[in-house]
């Protein structure tokens, strides 16, 4: 392999959304880093066969609504 181009590969801390937590190697952040999940398998609609919940944490939704409020649909 060649020196200098391959990310970090360290571990990191991963918090699942009802709290539980365990430690994995990755390439993000840095080490000892914390991960906070919104959405897991835990949670997620596609495996626990739930209704779908809308998680709009960076306000991603709202900016889409606003830049397209005037739109209509055919």
């Amino acid at each position: 392999m060649k020196k200098g181009i391959h990310p970090e590969y360290h571990e990191i801390n991963v918090v699942m959304t009802d709290g539980t937590a365990f430690k994995t190697k990755s390439t993000w952040g840095k080490e000892g880093d914390t991960l906070t999940l919104d959405i897991d398998a835990k949670s997620h609609p596609a495996w626990t066969g739930g209704q779908q919940k809308l998680v709009d944490t960076g306000g991603q939704v709202a900016k889409f609504n606003k830049r397209f409020e005037g739109l209509k649909i055919k």
